[in-house]
Order: C-alpha cells, then structure tokens, then sequence
C-alpha cells in the first residue's frame, strides 16, 4: 500500500510516517518512480510505534525496543530489548507517581476552594454606602 493508504488505516499523518523511516522505525519498499510502498504488516507495526510515543518513550528508545518484534529468536537482542524496556517501565512508574501526587495536590487545592467558595456564597451581601 502507499503512504497515503497506510495514513488512512492508522490516522497517522503521511509526514509522521516519513519520519519513523528517518527513524528507523518503519521500513518501505520504493517503486521506480520513487513512492513508498508498505506491507500490510506495517498498519500493526504503525500501531504498535504509536502507543510507545503515546507512552511517552522517545524515538530512540523506541528503535532500541524494536527489535525484539524484529527478530524474537535472537539472545542478544532479547537482553539488549529487555534491559530498555525495563528503564522504560520503571520511568513511566515514576511518571504515574509523580502524577498522582500531583493529582492529590490538586486534591487539596480544590477542596479549599469548595470550602471557600461555600463561604462566599453564604456571607451577607456588603451594604451599599450613600455618600
């Protein structure tokens, strides 16, 4: 399929998927007159690249991960994937908890503003003054 097909069936810009070539990512096949042309394998592969950026992992580290879907039979590969992958992990717990510490915070900040808002609601209008 073309770049502009492929764009349809995942919703990934043509100029996104230039890039994970650039990258690495993605391979293609080019025709004579130069146009991309992608298996029907790389709709999964597309996907599969998207959740990692959407994980927050960077192009870099998704090249280094890669390859353990590339070649799944390969040791070295396997250590080399796995190792990344478990930084990978624990930088996105880390990510969770700094989250969640913030969500409490905000927690925290809203119910003083409930608390506060109440109190306005409830107070006495001011007198006008006649000068």
């Amino acid at each position: 399929m073309r770049i502009g097909e492929l764009s349809k069936r995942t919703g990934v810009s043509p100029r996104s998927l230039r890039y994970y070539e650039e990258q690495g990512l993605l391979t293609s096949s080019r025709s004579d007159a130069g146009q991309r042309h992608y298996s029907d394998a790389a709709v999964q592969r597309v996907s599969l690249i998207r959740q990692l950026f959407d994980a927050g992992m960077s192009s870099r580290v998704i090249a280094t991960v890669l390859p353990c879907v590339d070649v799944p039979g390969d040791l070295g590969v396997a250590e080399e994937t796995f190792t990344a992958m478990m930084r990978e992990r624990d930088r996105i717990d880390a990510d969770i908890a700094h989250l969640i510490e913030t969500r409490d915070a905000l927690d925290v900040l809203i119910r003083a503003n409930s608390r506060h808002r109440a109190e306005l609601s409830t107070a006495p209008e001011p007198v006008a003054q006649s000068t």
